[in-house]
């Protein structure tokens, strides 16, 4: 004898189109234009400040960096959902996220300066650092999540990882855990359809990353990533019924930009294919809603741009004003430091080659 023994469904969710048109009938409540327009700002801001950087870097005034650009919807959508008590676990592109939640400005020049004291999180933040390794920030999510639960904390944490660390054996581990123990974990794929230079369809065979949830008990949807309305209601949905267990929320979206500024995404992808992901443009489509509302033009814009780069420019100029301590690269690696390492400590102390 043959049944069934399981059959799985992933939804889709758009509630904002490429135009700027939007379904009424799925838009939260709490969603006032005054809100949405709160989140274009910053998706503009975040753009304005990926900008800045990767000029940096070009200039040699910043190590490597990884754009965000076209995935402002993804980022500010997503944010826009946490409560002042839930936190966030980046992967390294979570610039807007960083940004939304207060993060000082100049600290995060200096982290991009290639300094780890930029790297430090305030106290209170509710946020781990940026973390470079793949997928391995999910671990420490799902822990995190857990002690929530055990403390009885009315606090949910929301999780970054790219599409390629869903190919991660950390990805599954840490959804496994959090399906067992049901906390209080949303874990966000920013599917932007490359991991570096392997394309979403080399990553895995699935016809979606949200379905990867199924096989751990875990929810799981599909959004258009590229919807800033969509993001934050399934973002929201997610916490709001993550006392009940964890969630899997896969973001369609495209990276516009280079993996890295150490890459060169010419090398393997066309610009027909870019130019296709130009017209979906996360930002355009909200600014062609806000106009239409008759609740924006070009002049406010030119105003809040113009705004938003003196604090960005006040913000790097505090951060250049910034002199690293020496001894930083070698504390917190041994539990002792090796008498090769304290030369090489006491000569760079000595050298005053940071000044």
């Amino acid at each position: 004898m043959l049944e069934q023994a399981f059959e799985g469904i992933v939804d889709y969710l758009q509630i904002m189109d490429e135009n700027g048109n939007v379904d009424s009938s799925s838009l939260p409540k709490d969603l006032t234009d005054a809100k949405i327009l709160d989140m274009y700002k910053y998706m503009i801001y975040a753009r304005a400040l990926d900008a800045k950087l990767l000029s940096l870097q070009r200039q040699g005034r910043a190590a490597t960096y990884a754009p965000l650009i076209g995935e402002e919807a993804t980022q500010v959508g997503s944010v826009f959902a946490l409560r002042k008590q839930d936190y966030f676990v980046p992967n390294f592109r979570q610039h807007a996220v960083f940004l939304v939640r207060g993060f000082p400005l100049d600290t995060f020049f200096i982290y991009w300066k290639g300094y780890e004291d930029g790297g430090e999180i305030p106290k209170d933040f509710d946020a781990t650092p940026v973390s470079i390794p793949v997928a391995t920030q999910l671990p420490h999510a799902a822990g995190i999540a857990f002690a929530q639960k055990y403390k009885k904390k009315d606090a949910a944490v929301l999780a970054y990882v790219g599409d390629g660390g869903t190919s991660e054996g950390d990805f599954y581990e840490a959804l496994n855990f959090a399906g067992v123990w049901k906390v209080p974990l949303v874990v966000l794929i920013e599917n932007n359809q490359w991991a570096i230079s392997v394309p979403r369809s080399k990553q895995t065979a699935a016809q979606t990353l949200a379905q990867k949830g199924i096989a751990a008990g875990v929810n799981g949807i599909q959004v258009d990533g590229n919807d800033v309305l969509a993001v934050y209601k399934a973002t929201s949905d997610a916490i709001a019924n993550a006392s009940q267990g964890p969630t899997l929320i896969e973001c369609v979206t495209y990276r516009m930009s280079m993996h890295t500024t150490a890459d060169d995404p010419t090398k393997y992808r066309s610009d027909a294919d870019v130019a296709v992901w130009q017209k979906r443009d996360p930002i355009a489509r909200v600014k062609t809603y806000l106009t239409k509302k008759g609740i924006w033009n070009d002049d406010m814009e030119k105003q809040v741009a113009d705004q938003q780069l003196k604090t960005i420019d006040a913000a790097l100029a505090k951060a250049e004003q910034f002199k690293p301590d020496p001894k930083s690269m070698f504390e917190n690696v041994y539990s002792f430091i090796p008498p090769v390492l304290k030369e090489e400590e006491d000569e760079g102390v000595a050298s005053n080659f940071w000044q």
